[in-house]
Formats: C-alpha cells, structure tokens, sequence
C-alpha cells in the first residue's frame, strides 16, 4: 500500500504485506456438529482446538478471516490487564482473582507451545509489561496494584524510572509476558485446521439462530447452517438467546499509531494508568524496528472529532520519541463487561447448545486464547477451574448493579439527545470526503460526500433500538453511541449488535460539485485526516 492511501484509508500494519487465504462464500444449505461464527483469534482457535479432538468444524465469518478486532490489536500476549488485580480481589475474592491470573497466563502457554510445536514465524517475542503512573495518585494505585501481586504470587516489581522520556511517578512491572504478529500465528492454526477437514467460509454473514432439534443458523444470502453446538465468537453475539447482552456491555474505540522514531526503541510493553492513556510496544515492519502508540479511548459515537484522537498520539509520539516516519495507523473497537472480565461459555443458564465469548476489555490476545479452551472443554464435556468465573450468567451486585444501572441511563439519555438534537447544516454543504448529521426535508439524515462526488443520505436511527447514529470521521463510519452499532456510509452493518442496515433515502441532485469542494478536506498537515 502507498504511503499516502494508508493516511487516507486507516490500516493495520499486520494485514500488509501477507498472503492471506482466500474462502468461498456458503452458497448452500450445510450441515456439521459445531459451527463456529466469527473469524479472529477467539473463532479460528476454537475451531482448531475442536477439531484437533475430532469433531466436525465449520467455520463462518461475515467479511475475511482476521479483518475485525484481531486484525486491528496491539498484539500484546499478557496478563497485564491494566489495574484489574487488586479490583479483583475486591469484587470477586483473592481465590477467583488468582484464577484470572492463572487463566491468562496458561492462555500465554499454550501460544508459546504452538509456536513451538508448529514453527510458526511469527515475531514472537518475551518481554516484560509495565503499567505506570505520571501522577501521585496513580503511584498511589499502583502501590495498590503490587500489593495485590503480592497477595497472587504475580512475579513483578516497582521502580521510580522508564527508559524513554516521560515523566513517571512510578512503574509496575509483570514478569516474562509476550508481544507477536497476529496475523501470522493464525495462518499456522488455519493452515493445521483445515489439514484437519475444516471448511471455512468468508462472506458468509450469520444472522439469526433457531433452537429446534438441531440447531439452525440462518445466513444473509438465505442458506441454514445446521448444527449441534453453536460458538458464537463474532465480537459481539450474532445472537442474543435473551441474555440481553446489549445491556450488559458496552462499545470503546481506541486507536493506534505506527511510527519509526528517532529516538532507541525500549525493550518493554508499556500502558499508562493515569489519562490520557498511552500504550507502546515495539514491532517489525520490513526489517525495521518500530513503535506502536495506542490510547485515546473512548465510547464508540460518543467522541470528538476522530481525527483529533490521531493527531493526539503523534503530538505524543513526537514528544517521547521523536518520530523520523509514520508509518501505519488504525482504530480498534472493543467490547467491556460489567465487572470487565469477559463473558465465556453458555449463553443463558440452561442452554448448552449455544456458547459465546465477548467482552474482553481490548485485551484480546490472551481472552480469545482462553475462551477458546474453556469452550472446547464445554462442548467436550470437560471441567475446567476456570468456568465459573467468566461464565455468562453470573452477576456481582458490586460492581455490576451500578455499572448496569450508569450504562443503560446513558443509552437512555442519548436516546433522548439525539431525538432533540438540531441540525443546521445541508447535505449540498458537503466537501467531497466529508460527512455529519444534516436537515433534509426537516429531519436529521447523515450525509456523506464519497471522492468521486456523490452524495449518501441515509436515515440516522439505528436499527438496533433507535438511537441517532454519530459521524466517524476518521473510519467514514456511522457510529452508535447507545450500544456500539457501526454502519459504512452507505448504510451497511460494520458491527453489532444491529443487524440490519441503515435506511437509505432516495435522493436527486446535480452531482457536479461547486469548485470551492472539489478538493477533500485536509488537516493542517496536508494529510488526509
């Protein structure tokens, strides 16, 4: 990809540059023992790991393998959850907080086992992770947080110091984690699942499940999969079996920025505690070492100008490091729960035939890893240690109830804002490459203006329960802010849990555009933002 398109068009840097396999789209009714919907590291290990024990696998992704949140990572391999030990310990008791530990950290080896065992080149890498603090109360968080390690028998220690320039109050260091190319490791566990008899298909997008004497996923273009056991792992459940999920999590993007710098590279992954967040790490990109700065956060719909949020990590980057070339950058949307540990295994109390595995708090790598065993020992009838605690149907009145109660009054309030709120603007305003809410016919529609000249109106009300959908200025998307939903400019479903797309309306225009729009609009820089 030219340098140019890749500020023009976010992408992460792991899908450049790889030869990815291509999968047909389902084009007739099918039949297996486990199906399998969605395709990034939480799906294709599933799938691996099942077949590996001899069942019948089929696996289904709504786009291609990979191009969702496991596309998008940081690609961190630990158990540095952020400060989660000691709110652990809090909430669910030193005993349940020592198995999140010991759960993450055995997700960690069995990676480190099959990169080994399949020789998978795939930069994989042991590094220490440090958290730190650029203020004294989070030093003080921190001193909180070890004191939990101890508790756990967690390897790792504090120090005053970090070895780039950054004002730090204290760091906290977890021993012997590990970073990786994603894409690359998941290559290997493809190529071994479908040595094994594993079908997959790409474009295939599920949409509906019914509950008969088998199991039947319905799929967009009309055909059934039928099934035994159905693992849900699509980010957000394709199916909700009345767990009410969208109630129960909700939707933060952050984003990430790839640069050489000019500065020497920490060895080291680092996360801030104290906003704004900042997360770094080393990768490769054709030979060259550089670095990955995240952060920015925020809930999906509910942020400034998405563009701002890049400029905000290389103002940063420039400030640490010094930056010589950017080299990538992309977005990331990411599912949080609430007491924040994932929600893993059957979908409501009693069903176990249907199995999801969400809400993992962008911490991905070791989650997706996890959830994939813990389901594998459900539909193999195996115990595991670790299945009451991030089983679906728990419920902790503290953090749970107040958390349940602060989401759903702020779907609520933006349900109501967004019915009320004013539009001036009007969609002839429009510079090409440019999008916002806008008045047509004295309603609020969404305009966008594509390079080529023509304007897409659509009806800004969700489809998933009616709120008024925000412009993504940065990924030209409609964002949600109730429960996450994501549509392209043209109204189709990026992300759930709507799974119908946005209206369109049916427009007339001279699409020739005044001269002062015929150029896109450009950032102080004169890059695209």
């Amino acid at each position: 990809m030219e340098q140019q398109d890749r500020w023009t068009k976010p992408e992460p840097l792991w899908r450049e540059e790889i030869s990815l396999p291509k999968f047909e789209a389902l084009n007739e009714d099918k039949a297996t023992e486990v199906a399998i919907v969605g395709g990034g590291i939480t799906g294709i290990t599933t799938a691996y790991l099942l077949a590996k024990a001899g069942k019948k696998v089929t696996l289904l992704e709504a786009d291609e393998l990979m191009n969702g949140t496991t596309g998008h990572t940081t690609a961190k391999v630990t158990a540095q959850h952020g400060l989660i030990y000691n709110e652990l310990i809090q909430h669910f008791g030193e005993e349940e907080a020592s198995l999140y530990y010991q759960a993450q950290m055995d997700a960690l080896q069995s990676m480190e086992e099959w990169v080994k065992k399949y020789e998978i080149d795939c930069n994989w890498e042991k590094e220490d992770a440090y958290l730190y603090a650029t203020t004294q109360k989070g030093a003080h968080k921190l001193e909180k947080e070890f004191e939990a390690y101890q508790k756990l028998g967690i390897p790792g220690g504090t120090q005053d110091a970090l070895p780039f320039d950054v004002e730090t109050t204290k760091a906290l260091s977890m021993k012997n984690q590990a970073r990786f190319h994603p894409i690359k490791y998941l290559l290997a566990l493809i190529k071994e699942f479908t040595k094994m008899g594993g079908e997959i298909f790409e474009h295939t997008k599920a949409v509906d499940l019914k509950e008969n004497d088998r199991i039947e996923i319905e799929t967009g273009k009309g055909h059934t999969v039928a099934c035994e056991k159905v693992v849900s792992c699509s980010h957000f459940p394709f199916y909700d079996g009345k767990g009410f999920y969208f109630s129960r999590m909700y939707a933060d993007r952050s984003y990430v920025l790839a640069i050489e710098p000019k500065k020497d590279i920490p060895d080291g992954m680092y996360l801030s505690i104290d906003d704004p967040k900042r997360s770094i790490r080393t990768a490769d990109y054709e030979g060259t070492p550089v670095l990955l700065i995240g952060g920015e956060s925020h809930k999906t719909g509910q942020g400034v100008d998405t563009s701002f949020h890049y400029r905000a990590l290389e103002e940063f980057a420039a400030q640490t490091f010094g930056i010589k070339k950017k080299v990538f950058h992309w977005s990331a949307q990411d599912l949080i729960t609430l007491d924040k540990v994932p929600y893993i295994g059957p979908i409501t109390r009693n069903n176990d035939r249907v199995f999801i595995a969400t809400g993992f708090r962008k911490w991905g790598m070791t989650n997706g890893t996890l959830a994939a065993k813990l389901i594998g020992h459900y539909i193999l009838g195996e115990d595991s240690l670790f299945h009451k605690l991030f089983q679906p149907s728990r419920f902790k009145s503290d953090p749970s109830m107040k958390q349940f109660l602060s989401q759903n009054f702020d779907v609520a309030a933006h349900l109501v804002d967004g019915k009320l709120e004013l539009v001036a603007d009007r969609p002839n305003s429009l510079k090409k490459g440019e999008g916002m809410p806008v008045q047509w016919h004295g309603e609020r529609a969404g305009a966008y203006r594509d390079e080529e000249g023509k304007l897409h109106v659509l009806d800004t009300t969700c489809t998933h329960m009616g709120c008024e959908v925000e412009w993504n200025s940065a990924e030209h998307t409609w964002d949600c802010p109730c429960h996450g939903s994501r549509f392209n400019y043209d109204g189709a479903v990026v992300e759930g849990p709507a799974d119908k797309p946005l209206m369109k309306i049916a427009i007339e225009e001279n699409h020739e555009v005044p001269p002062h729009m015929n150029e896109s609009k450009q950032d102080e820089h004169g890059e695209q933002p």
